[in-house]
């Protein structure tokens, strides 16, 4: 079974944009319990928070960019 995951950037000045969405197996949603952390497309982020979007049967997980908040440091 596979679930779409929809991954979403919370930029420096607030703007939210979704970066990716595609089905993830149940294995790699359950991973979500022990990493911090995770690549898209060759850039790295920082989870900050997951939630169900009942409406869209979709899991929303909000992150923000490693690089964008060392430079900011």
């Amino acid at each position: 079974m596979n679930d779409n995951v929809i991954i979403i950037e919370k930029k420096a000045n607030g703007e939210l944009v979704q970066i990716d969405e595609r089905s993830w197996s149940v294995g790699m949603i359950a991973m979500l319990q022990n990493v911090n952390y995770l690549s898209v497309n060759e850039k790295e982020y920082e989870m900050v928070e997951g939630r169900l979007n009942v409406n869209s049967g979709k899991m929303e997980l909000l992150v923000i960019s490693v690089q964008e908040e060392a430079a900011e440091k």
